[in-house]
């Protein structure tokens, strides 16, 4: 690949992954707000219908664009590319029609499966965003097959921008108004068509020029669409389904803890509560996921580089890096949140409500971070299969377990079996992953200087929060204030005690600490210390 070549996919990976961060934050941190708004049973009626919204957005963003991307690679020159983007639109289109009726005609049936036929018009007004998703899914593709992230970043960052807005407003004139949640969950995921619309709007020129306009004459023979079609369910629908991982489980929950909580026994208006409050795991694990993949995924370009030039032994070295910090961050942000979990809760969500429940959900970052990172470097190995068996493994354990757990142990089963769910996963594709891959996890005693690492700084945290509690006192100690001011304390605690035991253990290489932030200015640090002891 030439170097000028090279500089641009690099610069073109880097603009779309800030782009992505952004988005991945405003997602997680809307639903604090709206959650203080609508209260837990209008926060139910929100995220049981978020996962029909995030499986369309995951395959408008991320699984068909990057199959679309490819297919647009693949062609010799700007024909064929026109032509190819033009039949992926059109199947993606009788695709999005299938789902769009399905959603309409089923909304009814769907609501009523999930505990609750009052929801049948918010899963009627999501719908609406499929319509959508050809345009977005082909115009992302397109341009990202072509090395030019700009219109995908940009778009990505529109539509979540004018989505969160739209939601925050509903939540808002919900509360001055005094609408019902149904009615607000009505406005809120009318939000999705909407937001779809506005970032839809960048691709009009492509759209106009490539997909409606009269199409070319082929100058190199193209697939037929039965061919592409295949390939479309194959490996789009695989890269779809490792890309939309924890949003269905989220769908699983959907289908299963409000119908689980009432056959416990839970009046129905208690039952939406508890989902409510269950429900605000999902933000918290969301931005621990934030934390724990978003500096790994700086070396993916170097990964791909490494595999081009067909250098195992640097492939091996930049796996290493990847694995090691996902793994350290992500152990770091679950033990941390775990530890801290009564004080996040309080000062986010106002009580104390399924902190048991919320602090078994949290593990869920660390299995998620570790799924991430490894569907990232076999994809790159093309090694699918081991992908595919963990990823039906873990959806299955889900849909076995879940209600079961939840009958007899309320939403704490339903945050076990989501985090069993996801360690099955993790287990499956670990195990059916290259031996190289694998003895990463193992080599030079890494697992086990972590594991010890973060629980002596988990009993830090803990112990440092009781003490500040003993000296405030209990009812100062409960307001959501002096929450925060625990939680910060806490935080800066666990750091400096990670960050100094990292050094002391020699936890990371310093390929490793380069990846982390001020990594560098440590590095030099320690190295100046070690000159003025010696």
């Amino acid at each position: 690949m030439p170097k000028d070549h090279l500089n641009t996919v690099f610069k073109g990976a880097l603009i779309l992954s800030i782009s992505s961060l952004v988005a991945k934050i405003l997602s997680a941190v809307y639903r604090i707000p709206l959650q203080n708004m609508v209260g837990n049973t209008g926060f139910y009626v929100y995220q049981q219908i978020y996962p029909l919204y995030g499986i369309g957005m995951t395959f408008a963003l991320n699984g068909f664009p990057n199959f679309i991307s490819k297919l647009v690679a693949e062609q010799p020159d700007e024909t064929s590319k026109s032509l190819i983007a033009r039949r992926a639109f059109h199947i993606l289109s009788g695709l999005s029609l299938v789902v769009f009726f399905g959603l309409q005609l089923g909304a009814t049936w769907i609501a009523a499966h999930m505990g609750d036929v009052n929801l049948a018009p918010i899963i009627s007004a999501v719908a609406w965003m499929f319509v959508f998703m050809p345009w977005l899914a082909t115009g992302r593709g397109y341009y990202q097959g072509k090395f030019l992230m700009g219109p995908t970043a940009v778009s990505q960052l529109i539509e979540q921008v004018v989505r969160v807005a739209i939601i925050i407003m509903a939540a808002y004139f919900s509360a001055r108004l005094g609408w019902d949640n149904y009615r607000m969950g009505t406005w809120a995921m009318s939000s999705a068509p909407l937001a779809a619309i506005c970032s839809s709007l960048i691709f009009t020129a492509f759209g106009l020029r490539y997909l409606l306009a009269p199409a070319p004459a082929p100058t190199h023979p193209l697939p037929s669409y039965r061919k592409l079609t295949k390939r479309f369910v194959i490996e789009g629908g695989t890269l779809c389904l490792v890309a939309a991982v924890v949003i269905l489980l989220q769908l699983v929950d959907s289908f299963t803890v409000m119908r689980g909580l009432v056959h416990q026994g839970q009046l129905p208006e208690v039952a939406k509560a508890l989902k409510g409050v269950y429900d605000r795991g999902q933000p918290l694990v969301q931005l621990g996921l934030v934390v724990a993949t978003a500096f790994s995924a700086t070396l993916l370009p170097a990964l791909t580089d490494a595999l081009a030039k067909r250098q195992p032994i640097e492939f091996k070295r930049q796996t290493q890096a990847m694995v090691h910090v996902s793994l350290a961050l992500s152990m770091a942000a679950t033990v941390g949140l775990v530890a801290l979990m009564p004080q996040i809760n309080r000062l986010l969500f106002g009580s104390l409500e399924g902190t048991t429940a919320l602090r078994i959900y949290i593990i869920s970052i660390l299995f998620a971070a570790l799924i991430t990172t490894y569907t990232s470097v076999l994809q790159s190995l093309n090694e699918y299969t081991a992908m595919i068996i963990g990823i039906i493994a873990g959806l299955a354990t889900k849909v076995l377990a879940n209600y079961i757990f939840v009958v007899h142990y309320g939403i704490n089963g339903a945050s076990a079996v989501t985090v069993l769910s996801l360690a099955v996963m993790f287990a499956v594709m670990w195990l059916g992953s290259p031996e190289d891959l694998q003895q990463v996890l193992l080599e030079s005693g890494y697992l086990i200087k972590l594991l010890a690492l973060s629980a002596v700084m988990g009993i830090v945290v803990i112990l440092s929060c009781h003490q500040i509690t003993a000296l405030v006192g209990p009812i100062l100690a409960n307001t959501r204030g002096m929450a925060g001011i625990i939680t910060v304390i806490g935080v800066l605690i666990g750091v400096l005690v990670f960050v100094a035991g990292a050094v002391y253990a020699r936890l990371f290489t310093i390929r490793e600490w380069l990846v982390l932030p001020y990594g560098k200015r440590l590095i030099k640090a320690v190295a100046k210390g070690k000159e003025h002891h010696s």
